[in-house]
């Protein structure tokens, strides 16, 4: 029984994705886990400790701050900053960090730094560009970026990899299979200039899910850990490691015609019976809900969010619910999933999780 909004880590669902992605990759290929943006919205330092004790190969982050809160957290496993800023190159080696090198620009000023702190063999990952069009090298320069690391000791290629830009899309199943077949070629031009090339890796989760035969060396996963293969359909075994529940913090009776909310947002057509509950879009529920949009579950029952979502409350009609102030209630969970309630204002799973608030509770459970 809760008493306050609390996200729910149930690190027994994170144990059971870990081993469904495991089970869809060859036994020799590692794992990379993703746990930028507090680990999808939970809690990075946990999660990572977690996957850290089952035997992740990899970690991933966005930026080099979150690679410093995982190393003074004890983290000894290989962290890849995905996208890292010049400004934090120094911390980054202090801190063993390896980056993502993605442009000329990028890898002279890291191979600047690095030769500047007497670096011998520092690792780093190169990324190449295969159609997302994002960040990474163009597969064009393939031969000189290469040329250029085969003769700079000061830095150590630990891999190559590129990014999928459609693989959840089956719509899109020509477009992925050339970017794997130019990552492929993009890999072998590398290694015939730089010698080696120890590890390779394409895949995200759906990528993982849909595109077994691309697995390579390693491949990278986020949302599936979370337990959301990237549509409902694609889920498998995966279970939701997060669950958002809150109070009610007080009813409200409503004649007809009186309104709820900033701006009136909600005026009742009949008497309604509404509950405050004590979220909002500051929590990371945004005001893409309410007005219809979205619902919490109070005691199995859908509770339509009525009004504009305020910045620490939201409103619910509970007019054909039996409940009381101080019940308990259901944002979302393994049952009503964040990919449900994402999906009803047409955004993703993605958005919501990383949207939740640090201000939060986190409550650590195995179920």
């Amino acid at each position: 029984m809760i008493s306050e909004t609390t996200l729910e880590i149930d690190l027994s669902a994170l144990k059971n994705n870990y081993a469904v992605l495991r089970s869809k990759i060859p036994s020799k290929t590692l794992l990379l886990a993703v746990v930028k943006a507090f680990a999808y919205g939970s809690d990075a330092i946990v999660v990572a400790k977690f996957l850290e004790n089952l035997g992740a190969d990899y970690f991933a982050v966005a930026y080099v701050s979150e690679g410093i809160a995982l190393r003074n957290a004890g983290l000894k496993t290989p962290i890849l900053v995905l996208h890292p800023q010049s400004v934090n190159f120094k911390k980054a080696i202090e801190y063993k960090l390896e980056p993502s090198l993605y442009s000329e620009k990028v890898l002279t000023t890291f191979l600047a730094v690095a030769v500047e702190m007497n670096q011998t063999a520092f690792p780093v990952h190169i990324k190449f560009n295969t159609g997302l069009n994002r960040l990474g090298f163009s597969t064009s320069a393939t031969a000189d970026t290469a040329a250029i690391l085969a003769r700079e000791s000061a830095l150590s290629v630990k891999s190559v990899f590129s990014h999928l830009a459609a693989s959840e899309d089956l719509q899109e199943r020509n477009f992925t299979a050339k970017q794997i077949d130019t990552f492929s070629k993009t890999c072998n031009v590398f290694e015939g200039i730089y010698g080696k090339v120890p590890i390779r890796h394409l895949c995200n989760t759906s990528g993982v899910i849909n595109y077994p035969e691309a697995a390579f060396e390693m491949v990278r996963c986020g949302i599936g850990l979370y337990g959301f293969g990237n549509s409902a359909k694609n889920n498998f075994n995966l279970m939701p490691v997060l669950a958002l529940k809150t109070v009610i913090s007080q009813i409200h009776d409503l004649k007809k015609g009186e309104s709820v909310g900033y701006n009136r947002g909600y005026i009742a057509a009949d008497s309604k019976k509404i509950a405050t509950l004590p979220i909002g879009h500051a929590d990371g529920i945004g005001r893409q809900y309410g007005n219809g949009v979205g619902s919490v579950n109070i005691h199995g029952q859908k509770a339509p969010i009525v009004g504009n979502v305020c910045m620490d409350m939201v409103m619910v009609d509970i007019s054909q619910i039996d409940c009381k102030e101080g019940d308990s209630v259901v944002v979302f969970d393994s049952f009503t999933t964040a990919e449900q309630l994402a999906e009803s204002a047409q955004t993703i799973s993605y958005e919501l999780l990383t949207s939740l608030s640090q201000r939060i509770k986190r409550s650590i459970i195995e179920s």
